[in-house]
């Protein structure tokens, strides 16, 4: 008898591959069908971030209306990230909580969820090598792990204690993945990792050793397949071979998302990103010489410990010479297990949020200047999406989502749109020919 999994994903795109792998798990083993009621569902699960403060709190509030909602035999597991670092602590917060499983230990679902109270966290577990079985929430396109965990240790980042040290996965299981994918109908993939450019670093087991550079090259060799995307590389190891191979690779879409965090040197120190104002303003050169049409996006925190308004002005400036097409910027929040959580030298509240704004307010400027240079002219999109108000969306190739009207029978196919109406995150279109 079939039954009925209802799953909330929080956070990255990591987390939604790793909601997939679980979907696929228990689909194949247990005979779960996903459901959109959770008044329906027999199994409840939320896939939890901790990256920032305010996915943690939304956790217990969640599983308090799950709780209300929920059929009386229903169980409820959390898992992913907030699992990986609070572990037993979740269920003694919330007790009618049947299991908590790391984001390093997707491949237990099936094993917890027969062991009432099961808390499996143990982010050393090396799950590079497992087979999933494969499901996917779209058909059009492919999220691929080629790497796991994560080797840096910025002062920040809660990530290294919950998902573990950084193991890629092996070069012949990322191939195959992709040419199944492919002959499913996936015409894109987009490779996932904390650090995607640092792959090969190290494996498992006895495996060729090949770098994220030589990855894409032969990925770009899978007949079918006509678009690679990726996130997200690291600005320390963003090398020459790496940006003439993203330049010259016609199957490399061009976008780029690269994490600033901030533009100032000091304040990157103080954070061990590895590199400089200076270093990530010649790579942005760099890519930019050669890959003149990139689109750039990044990460940036402001009022982090002891940042002064110098510092803060760095980053402005970045911003200013930069010109990213998209930012996801945040107020410093300390995480646990963390070194900056025993920083002192804290910013006054009301100075971050003001920051906050100031950034903000600086990027919608830009973002409003570029927009209007893309009226007029014409891009290759690829359709992915059906929207309720009879409009089809899909991306282009340098990442910019554009709609047209349109049926069905556009989705999975790549066509000319020219623009007609700019929007701040979505362009509209007519398509052409």
């Amino acid at each position: 008898m079939t039954k009925k999994l209802f799953i909330e994903t929080l956070g990255c795109a990591m987390n939604s591959r790793d909601s997939e792998h679980i979907i696929a798990e228990l689909r194949e083993k247990e005979s779960y069908e996903t459901t959109d009621d959770i008044k329906d569902a027999d199994l409840i699960i939320i896939n939890t971030c901790s990256v920032r403060e305010k996915p943690v709190a939304k956790l217990f509030s969640e599983l308090g209306v799950f709780n209300k909602k929920r059929k009386p035999d229903a169980k409820i597991g959390v898992c992913g990230c907030t699992a990986s670092h609070l572990g037993e602590e979740i269920i003694k917060k919330a007790p009618f909580v049947s299991f908590v499983l790391g984001a390093r230990n997707v491949s237990k679902i099936t094993e917890v969820l027969h062991k009432d109270k099961a808390v499996e966290v143990d982010i050393n577990y090396d799950e590079s090598e497992f087979a999933f079985n494969d499901f996917r929430t779209s058909p059009y396109k492919a999220y691929i792990n080629i790497s796991i965990g994560c080797d840096k240790s910025c002062t920040y980042c809660i990530v290294p204690m919950t998902r573990g040290d950084e193991i890629s996965i092996p070069t012949e299981l990322i191939l195959r993945e992709t040419q199944k994918a492919v002959e499913n109908g996936a015409k894109e993939v987009f490779l996932l990792g904390q650090n995607v450019n640092n792959y090969g670093r190290r494996f498992s087991g006895e495996h060729e050793k090949v770098n994220f550079t030589e990855l894409l090259r032969r990925l770009s060799r899978i007949e079918g397949l006509e678009r690679i995307r990726f996130t997200s590389p690291h600005p320390f190891h963003m090398d020459d071979e790496f940006i003439e191979e993203f330049a010259k690779n016609q199957k490399i879409c061009k976008s780029m998302h690269m994490p600033l965090q901030s533009g100032s040197s000091k304040v990157l120190k103080d954070m061990k990103r590895g590199y400089t104002k200076e270093w990530f303003l010649n790579r942005v050169e760099k890519l930019r010489a050669v890959c003149p049409e990139v689109s750039l996006s990044t990460d940036i925190i402001v009022a982090f410990p002891g940042e002064s308004e110098e510092e803060f002005e760095d980053t402005l400036d970045v911003m200013r010479q930069v010109r990213f097409d998209q930012i996801f910027s945040f107020k410093y929040s300390p995480r646990p297990q963390t070194e900056a959580e025993h920083f002192t030298d804290i910013v006054d509240e009301d100075v971050a949020s003001n920051r906050l704004t100031i950034l903000q307010n600086l990027h919608t400027q830009i973002l409003d200047e570029k927009n209007q240079t893309h009226l007029g002219k014409v891009y290759r999109v690829y359709f992915e999406d059906l929207n309720q108000d009879y409009f089809v969306s899909g991306r282009s190739d340098n990442n910019l989502v554009i709609k047209v009207k349109g049926s069905d029978e556009l989705l999975g196919k790549f066509r000319d749109v020219k623009i007609t109406q700019i929007g701040r995150t979505i362009l509209t279109g007519e398509l052409v020919g």
